[in-house]
């Protein structure tokens, strides 16, 4: 098969955002994710004269972008989130260091062209879970589970059985179910924005009784690149009262999605009148109307690749 670079393009274009969501599922890193996809396309155009045709053009590239990510992951290892490297901090920590050694998930910007197969196949709390699976097992288990894919389509991608594929499906569902908290009633999306437009004034107006309101007993804060976090309801209320609400002057927000949950983008100023600079996209895992975990991404980076401003007033 012989084409030109804008007839390449033309066939790959329909698929890229899904190839994208795939590598990031892997990888847990929309900038990894971006790297594996340019190096696959690569792959796939340099070997485009090689495509028989035997299975179709989807099929082909969604082999060649998870091999790639597998060759990823096995020179990079697992990304992580701060529950991943110990307990949860009992009281509040100030002036906690970055620990950049360490390779941190980071979260997933929705668009209005995204086009998930479940919206639960892209949320956080999956992603994060499948970092703790082998490389193989975390290709099968989303190949099968998330996109369709028969076991043995699975086996000639991943070049191995049958009987292999399948044992690594039932040894990473087994890590998933184990690693994901039940999902509880999903609310509808006017109550989900509410939920999010609920947490940002609050944070704004610097009211600590109206955000804890909004959380579960069992609720997780969480802030990489640092280490440490917090569980439960009363060391979450004590956190966001001695920090996010006490020591930071002023806040501006503006709702975002990110990973297919609801999420809020923060900005903070020194002054209510100063320029507000990009800080953290908090995202928002829900349980029925209520927050369950609080993720807040550190990382003023994300905000271009969220489309959103530099700065607010």
């Amino acid at each position: 098969m012989r084409t030109d670079d804008a007839e390449f393009d033309r066939l790959v274009e329909p698929l890229r955002r899904e190839l994208h969501a795939h590598c990031y599922r892997l990888l847990g890193s929309a900038h990894d994710a971006d790297d594996a996809l340019q190096d696959a396309l690569l792959r796939a155009w340099r070997g485009l004269d090689r495509f028989e045709g035997r299975s179709s053009m989807r099929t082909w590239l969604y082999t060649i972008a998870t091999r790639t990510c597998l060759d990823i992951v096995a020179a990079r290892g697992k990304r992580a989130l701060p529950m991943d490297l110990g307990p949860s901090s009992e009281r509040v920590v100030l002036d906690q260091i970055p620990l950049t050694e360490v390779a941190w998930l980071g979260p997933y910007p929705d668009g209005p062209e995204s086009r998930y197969e479940r919206r639960e196949a892209i949320e956080l709390a999956f992603v994060a879970a499948l970092q703790h699976l082998p490389g193989n097992q975390r290709a099968a288990l989303v190949l099968f589970d998330v996109l369709g894919f028969s076991a043995a389509e699975i086996a000639s991608t991943m070049d191995t059985s049958v009987s292999a594929v399948n044992s690594a499906l039932q040894r990473a569902r087994a890590i998933v179910a184990d690693k994901v908290p039940p999902p509880g009633g999903r609310p509808d999306d006017t109550r989900t924005r509410e939920i999010a437009a609920g947490f940002a004034s609050a944070l704004e107006r610097g009211d600590a009784d109206a955000l804890v309101a909004l959380l579960t007993e069992d609720v997780t804060w969480s802030m990489p690149p640092l280490a440490q976090w917090y569980s439960g309801i009363e060391a979450v209320a004590g956190f966001a009262a001695e920090v996010p609400l006490g020591r930071c002057p002023s806040w501006r927000t503006e709702i975002v999605t990110a990973n297919g949950q609801p999420a809020v983008a923060c900005y903070l100023g020194e002054a209510t009148d100063a320029v507000h600079h990009p800080w953290s996209i908090t995202v928002l895992s829900l349980r029925d109307d209520r927050i369950r975990d609080i993720t807040s991404f550190l990382d003023a980076d994300l905000f271009a690749r969220f489309g959103l401003p530099p700065a607010k007033s």
